[in-house]
């Protein structure tokens, strides 16, 4: 089965006349085309659009775009996006821009693709990192703040009461204090052990 898919950006308010028209130029049909209107930031599998072409997608179907940019914007995104395809059994054909990972050029271009989604995740680590880096030397603490110990003593004799009077099971009266059943137990444990 041929299907097509396409995307605008909600930016531009424009429509997918063109795209369809390229679509309907292989063969696809009007009913086999699935489009979104949003922007190419948003990973391919959280839209509607693509979800809906997902859920119908089988081994042997061929999927064809328009531009390989309608997929995604970030190359991450991308290169996953048509790995899981691939790796499901579906040929995937971009129309302008010639990429096809049937054939031997298509690989390449996916995997010069792939190198640099490599790149943009590295350079993104690397931001990331300066960015804490920064943050820790200005003070800022990551992670949860330290526990009140008289706080977590309270909660943990509450639980208990909660339990032997009420005759609440763990898990619901550690959830009345806020607390995971096993938040309670390792509570509890820690208060035993001091």
């Amino acid at each position: 089965m041929k299907y097509g898919y396409t995307r605008t950006s909600t930016k531009d308010e424009q429509d997918d006349d063109f795209q369809r028209r390229a679509l309907y130029d292989v063969g696809v049909q009007d009913s086999h085309i699935f489009s979104d209107q949003i922007s190419g930031s948003k990973a391919a599998n959280s839209r509607s659009g693509w979800s809906f072409l997902d859920e119908r997608l089988r081994d042997g179907d061929e999927l064809v775009i328009w531009r390989i940019d309608r997929i995604g914007r970030s190359m991450i995104d991308v290169i996953s996006t048509v790995t899981a395809l691939t790796e499901q059994g579906v040929a995937l054909r971009s129309l302008t821009d010639g990429i096809n990972p049937s054939t031997c050029e298509g690989r390449l271009m996916l995997n010069l693709m792939a190198t640099f989604a490599e790149y943009e995740r590295e350079l993104i680590q690397e931001r990331v990192q300066v960015g804490v880096n920064a943050a820790r030397a200005r003070g800022v603490r990551f992670g949860r703040p330290p526990a009140d110990p008289e706080d977590t003593a309270r909660k943990v004799r509450t639980v208990q009461r909660l339990i032997k009077y009420e005759h609440l099971s763990p898990q619901r009266a550690a959830a009345l204090v806020g607390w995971s059943r096993a938040t309670f137990y390792r509570h509890r444990k820690s208060l035993e052990d001091n």
